[in-house]
């Protein structure tokens, strides 16, 4: 199993990805943004080291718009839908003011709604600001995550700052805020206007957002050059954005790499309390339990990174589901069973492919049950069902809106249930069990493929047995007990005793 290898632009590009569900935009919003953002940095003339704090500014600017998505929701409802109209919503510092306050309480009827607005406007708006700086905060501690220094992590905190200085941090405005943050925000929402109404209609709208929410100059700069900026700007923006990259750095390997999807897997865990450390969880439990199984260390090392990153696609997945205390509708369960889809689409790009097949898997089963592509028996790998059941026991025992975590040896009889039932693997199961610090109900597979009679003759060879106190202690014949003997020599590579003890001692088996 070949190692990923990314570069960290690729890690980045997948956190703008998984941004863009978040956004309840299309995905590579986020990299076309990019695009835009570095030409515009051009034509106005930026040194290169500007040049490259423009390009991961504007990749990273909105990673953190799934952190605060559980409180998002307790006051707007859905969140996704709140951030996708948000685009729409009119540069003045009222009109957001207005369309915050129509989408207050959106999850329930009227009721909930007058409520929910009233707090609102009784509280200066302050859970906008309040999520805004999270959002902030967020993309600052995950810059510096990825090793970025304060040229990246500090105009990030810009990232909802206007040029008439109505927006955060307060009293921030004109030339004050950070550079690479002004043309973010330029890049940020012309992307979404050229999009949806051609070149013309995006200028029209930055121009009438110049001298409020966006330093004028470089609107008029954009206006100036759109041909150029918009020029070959397609919806496959992927290569463009790699290829873009200013200042090339090595490829991530190694701890490197194990740090960067971790960040990645950080990420994802923020989009509600529920998940916070699980993905980090289960990438420790699920390699536990592969090397119990004596995986290959390559595999055992895919295995814990692509576990890392298996819950990117919950972006896309909005609060009113993830928080949601009763059961499900059918049509919500449909579209929580996105994720593991949304979280493919992520991966499946560059270097990070290698693990996209397997990150995507932890819900699907043996019986052919399971999702999103309803895989059934020999079509799923050993790392899979491993994966399926370290996810599966970390979420039983873990808080969920609508249960409490069950206790380990709860969760353990229902994940044995699975595994009777067909749906989960029975090794993978006790693998992941057996990690997890449960008594194990089955014996391990035996080393060198020894089969159990195997495994009793030489652990009676190792004490010191003959050829003939071997048949008499499991009553066959002399002869049958050589041959045992020789087919163990013949697997262990030993040729006397001595060996076959040593053998069976560092293979536990004594």
């Amino acid at each position: 199993m070949p190692e990923p290898r990314p570069r960290l632009v690729e890690v980045v590009a997948a956190l703008s990805l998984a941004a863009d569900l978040g956004l309840g935009q299309p995905m590579e919003h986020g990299l076309r943004a990019c695009l835009i953002a570095t030409r515009l940095a051009d034509r106005v003339g930026v040194s290169a080291e500007v040049a490259d704090d423009v390009f991961w500014v504007s990749l990273l600017a909105m990673v953190g718009c799934s952190a605060d998505s559980y409180e998002v929701h307790l006051v707007w409802g859905d969140d996704i839908a709140l951030r996708a109209g948000m685009f729409e919503a009119g540069p003045s510092q009222a009109a957001m003011a207005r369309y915050l306050l129509s989408r207050a309480g959106s999850d329930g009827g009227p009721a909930r709604r007058a409520t929910a607005s009233a707090r609102l406007l009784a509280s200066g708006m302050r859970a906008a600001a309040e999520s805004m700086t999270a959002h902030c905060q967020v993309t600052g501690q995950l810059a510096e995550q990825l090793r970025f220094g304060t040229s990246v992590s500090e105009p990030l905190q810009h990232a909802f700052a206007r040029w008439d200085g109505k927006g955060l941090p307060r009293g921030t405005g004109g030339e004050e805020i950070e550079l690479a943050a002004r043309v973010f925000t330029v890049a940020n929402y012309v992307e979404v206007q050229q999009r949806l109404h051609g070149a013309e209609g995006a200028i029209a709208f930055l121009r009438r957002c110049a001298g409020s929410l966006m330093d004028p100059s470089l609107v008029e700069a954009l206006a100036s050059t759109v041909d150029e900026v918009f020029g070959d700007l397609g919806e496959e923006s992927w290569d463009a954005v790699i290829t873009a990259e200013p200042v090339g750095r090595p490829r991530l390997v190694g701890d490197g790499l194990d740090a960067a999807l971790a960040a990645l897997g950080d990420f994802a865990d923020l989009k509600a309390p529920w998940f916070s450390g699980r993905s980090r969880r289960v990438a420790e439990l699920a390699a536990a339990a592969a090397e119990g199984l004596r995986l290959p260390a390559a595999e055992v090392a895919c295995l814990r990174r692509a576990a890392l990153v298996h819950g990117l696609g919950r972006t896309g997945i909005p609060n009113t589901i993830w928080d949601k205390p009763g059961p499900l509708t059918p049509t919500e369960q449909e579209r929580m069973h996105l994720y593991p889809y949304f979280t493919d689409r992520i991966l499946r790009r560059g270097s990070l492919r290698e693990l996209a097949d397997l990150a995507s898997s932890p819900h699907e089963r043996l019986d052919g049950s399971g999702y999103p592509r309803g895989l059934q028996g020999a079509a799923i790998g050993q790392p899979a069902r491993v994966l399926a059941a370290a996810s599966d026991y970390d979420a039983l025992t873990s808080l969920r809106p609508q249960r409490p975590a069950l206790g380990a040896e709860q969760a353990a009889r229902l994940l044995r249930e699975e595994a009777a039932a067909g749906r989960l693997d029975g090794d993978a199961v006790e693998a992941v069990l057996v990690a997890a610090g449960h008594a194990s109900r089955r014996r391990r597979p035996a080393p060198a493929d020894l089969t159990a009679r195997e495994v009793e003759v030489l652990r009676l060879i190792a004490t010191g047995h003959t050829t003939a106190s071997v048949a008499a202690q499991l009553n066959i014949s002399p002869k049958t007990a050589d041959r045992h003997i020789q087919h163990i020599y013949g697997k262990i590579g030993a040729s006397n005793r001595s060996l076959a003890t040593l053998f069976a001692m560092r293979n536990g088996l004594l």
